[in-house]
Formats: C-alpha cells, sequence, structure tokens
C-alpha cells in the first residue's frame, strides 16, 4: 500500500507538467495583456517597455522556461489587477470554494444515498420511476438556472436567505443546494444500479434465507459492497464540483476561486489564471488518490500493484 502510494504521488509530477504546459500554451495565445494594464492613451513606447519588463518579446520556448523556473518555486508571476504574488491571492480565496464544495457534497450525499437505495428496493415502481426520472431532470438543470429561481423564491420572495455574499451557514445553504442537487442526480442513479447489482448476489439471498431484517440485509451487508462503485463517481465528481463553482459562485457571489478564476479569465490575469488552474488540478488529481485509498479501507481483498 505505501508503495503503492509513493508511485502514485511521484506520478501527479509529470501530470502537472503536462497540465503546466497546457496551461502555458493557452495563456500564450489569449492575448496581449498589456493592452489592459496600461491606459487607453498610453504611448507606444510605454507598451514597448511594458512588454519588455514583463518578458513577452522574449521567443516562446524562453517565456516558457521561464514560466518554469518560477513554477518550480510555485511563482506563477505577480497579478497586474492586485500588483502583488497571484498565488497567496489564490490560496486567500482557495477556503471559500472548499467549504462551498463540501458542503454541495453533503447535501449531495445527504439525497443520494437514502434515494438511491429507496429506488433500488423498489424497482420497477412508482417511487422508482419518480427517483429515476427526477436525477435525469435534475441533472440536465442549469446550475445558473437553479440558483437564480432559488434565491427569487427563498431570498426575494420569501426572504429565508441572504441574496448573495459569504459569512454565516445561512448565506452557505443555497450555493450548496444549487451546486449539490446536481451531483446528487448522478449519484442517485449509480447508487441504484450497484445496489441492484449487489442485491442479487448469492450472499445477500443467503443472508435472507437466514432471517435477518430487510433493514440489515440492505444496510449492513448489500450497501457497504455497493459503496466502492459510488466512491469512484464521488472522485470523478471533484472536477464536476470545481467546475460548478465557477458558475455558483458568480451567481451568488460567493468570494472562492471560482470567482476569481472568472474575473482573472475577463482581465486577461494571466497569473491568477495559470495559478488558479494549477491549484484546481492539484486537488482534482489528490481526491483521486483518495478514493483509491478509500478503496483498500471499504474492501481489504482490493490489492494494488
Amino acid at each position: 500500500m505505501g508503495k503503492y502510494i509513493m508511485r502514485r504521488l511521484l506520478q501527479i509530477i509529470p501530470v502537472l507538467f503536462i497540465i503546466s504546459f497546457i496551461v502555458f500554451c493557452l495563456v500564450y495565445v489569449a492575448g496581449d495583456p498589456v493592452a489592459l494594464m496600461l491606459s487607453e492613451d498610453a504611448s507606444q513606447e510605454d507598451i514597448l517597455q511594458l512588454r519588455e519588463s514583463l518578458g513577452l518579446n522574449e521567443p516562446f520556448y524562453i517565456q516558457y522556461f521561464n514560466y518554469m523556473v518560477g513554477l518550480a518555486q510555485l511563482d506563477f508571476g505577480e497579478s497586474f489587477r492586485y500588483n502583488t504574488s497571484a498565488l497567496p491571492i489564490v490560496l486567500e480565496r482557495l477556503p471559500a470554494t472548499i467549504e462551498l464544495a463540501v458542503a454541495a457534497m453533503i447535501v449531495a450525499i445527504m439525497i443520494a444515498i437514502p434515494l438511491g437505495i429507496w429506488s433500488a428496493t423498489k424497482k420497477n415502481s412508482a417511487i422508482d420511476v419518480v427517483a429515476t426520472g427526477g436525477a435525469v431532470i435534475w441533472k440536465a438543470m442549469p446550475n445558473f438556472w437553479l440558483g437564480i429561481m432559488l434565491i427569487l423564491i427563498f431570498s426575494v420572495m420569501l426572504g429565508w436567505f441572504p441574496v448573495s455574499g459569504r459569512g454565516t451557514w445561512s448565506h452557505l445553504i443555497l450555493p450548496a443546494i444549487t451546486l449539490g442537487t446536481g451531483i446528487a442526480a448522478e449519484m442517485t442513479r449509480f447508487i441504484r444500479s450497484s445496489m441492484l447489482e449487489i442485491m442479487n448476489q448469492d450472499y445477500v439471498r443467503t443472508a435472507r434465507s437466514k432471517g435477518l431484517k430487510e433493514f440489515f440485509v440492505i444496510h449492513k451487508h448489500a450497501f457497504r459492497n455497493a459503496l466502492i462503485p459510488v466512491v469512484t463517481i464521488t472522485a470523478l465528481q471533484t472536477s464536476t464540483v470545481v467546475g460548478g463553482t465557477l458558475i455558483t459562485e458568480s451567481v451568488f457571489s460567493w468570494p472562492g476561486l471560482g470567482q476569481l478564476l472568472i474575473q482573472a479569465v475577463n482581465t486577461r490575469d494571466m497569473a491568477i489564471v495559470q495559478a488558479s488552474v494549477f491549484i484546481i488540478a492539484f486537488i482534482v488529481i489528490a481526491m483521486n488518490l483518495l478514493a483509491d485509498i478509500l478503496y483498500k479501507l471499504l474492501d481489504p481483498r482490493i490489492t494494488f500493484r
């Protein structure tokens, strides 16, 4: 197990290297940020001088080499909008995004697990049809539309929750529901499919033949073995959660990494963009590694090579 984790940690290095190259190429072709950094009446001399100071006159390979040297030191450059290093700004916004993502996953789990189990145990019933149909509808529903509707109903009309911002727990409820329901829809379908497969296994039928109550058969014997594919989809949903925060944070003015990244893209603040994408990629990779470790905890029979 220890050797496997070490090997996976070493594999992160080339993956991050490839990601950094892709991000740099996208930033390189995105356009010249100098036009946004200077006023409209700036002279050509001022433009050339700023390009020279930023190293934008250098060839592609020189710029990429300088970028990698800075990356090795966790230096993504200076944000021209904030006039300071980009990484501390990104790390300052990261806790808000993690808070929203964790809350959204809690909402998703609270909805998906009971609904998925209930749907599987009532296969082809009205409950199953409503649950699976509802999952498809919620999955297809855009986050921004759902967020706007929740604000309109629960904030504007009823006044139960704040419209936007971050502070108390009440600020978190609507964004977490907006982001969590779409994830719950996907997880519900996987839990249902996994439970249906497990319910037909011999050991489940044996447990029933011994006279165990259906509650213990489902929750002790079936659901635990159905958790492995659920862990897989939960880990894969990390990228969906992070991507969903980009929209959700904008709708609710949530001061997280997603809102910062969208603002940086609009203003071509490439240092912020590079630092944000790098941190997001690292989080997604780390969550997939955590999923592999959970496999072993859930089923000791699993071996890693």
